[in-house]
């Protein structure tokens, strides 16, 4: 009687392959961390030189130097404006943003279902997409009055038309072979949207979302300075009327920081619904 021995070597080659991988990625978070830090580094420095050489006959731009920072940046969190402006802030662009999203994602179906739709909209979109949201702000003054509606309506004007472009072309993607095998299926209106529209859409959808949410943020700023008593674009012109500059700085940066964590967050994001 004979016996035969099989050694299996998959899973070890699996594992080894695994800790492999982990082992690059983390070499490569951490060598981009490094270089991160070190641009960063590089952009302070650079930044103190110019403030400390241009400044000494300047007394705004000594107003800007990094050593004041921390004596800004502790004042305006003792007086618990800087927190309760930025909340103001992102609480706004959330709201437009998801306004945007509403109608872009439902303004993009439509187009990208229809060749018809698509080339009747196509000047429309393309004409308004090309105007500032900036330049509506005395028509969304006078419609909304001063306050927070105003800036919700230029936040969702600056980011609707890259959600609904993206949309569109989302749809436009999908293999008409995926919605005939639904049909055949017997897939009702609601399965095949939620079987093969949804995850078609997903990624583009999310690009969208990802570049609407850079411009909306930028064009956040400006829009708090219609008439609102908070935000961190209320706040720039409080400091800069009550000429506290490095205050003022310090908003800026904030301003910077959170922009680039909602970035981040966005990229995370993305990149889990393209996992799944």
């Amino acid at each position: 009687m004979t016996h035969h021995t099989t050694w299996t070597t998959q899973a070890p080659a699996r594992s080894t392959g695994a800790r492999a991988r982990t082992t690059a990625a983390g070499s490569g978070i951490r060598k981009n961390l490094g270089l991160g830090t070190l641009g960063a580094a590089t952009a302070i420095g650079l930044w103190w030189i110019f403030t400390h050489t241009a400044g000494q006959d300047n007394p705004l731009i000594q107003a800007f130097v990094p050593e004041r920072v921390p004596a800004a940046l502790f004042a305006l969190l003792e007086r618990d404006v800087l927190l309760a402006d930025a909340w103001a802030s992102l609480r706004r662009l959330m709201a437009g943003m998801a306004v945007a999203a509403v109608l872009g994602i439902g303004v993009g179906i439509l187009i990208g279902s229809s060749q018809t739709l698509d080339r009747l909209s196509s000047p429309v979109v393309q004409f308004l997409r090309m105007i500032s949201p900036l330049s509506w702000a005395p028509v969304a003054v006078a419609l909304f009055g001063v306050g927070d509606a105003p800036v919700f309506f230029l936040v969702a004007a600056a980011a609707v038309w890259p959600i609904v472009i993206n949309t569109a072309l989302g749809v436009r993607s999908i293999d008409p072979y995926h919605w005939r095998v639904g049909q055949t299926l017997g897939a009702s209106r609601f399965e095949a949207v939620r079987t093969v529209l949804i995850p078609a859409i997903r990624a583009h959808v999310m690009t969208g979302v990802r570049v609407a949410l850079g411009i909306a943020w930028v064009v956040l700023v400006p829009a708090e300075m219609l008439g609102v008593g908070s935000g961190l674009g209320y706040e720039i012109l409080n400091a800069r009327d009550r000429l506290a500059y490095d205050e003022m700085l310090v908003v800026i940066l904030t301003i910077g920081v959170l922009g680039i964590i909602l970035d981040l967050l966005t990229r995370i994001l993305l990149l889990d619904r393209r996992r799944r």
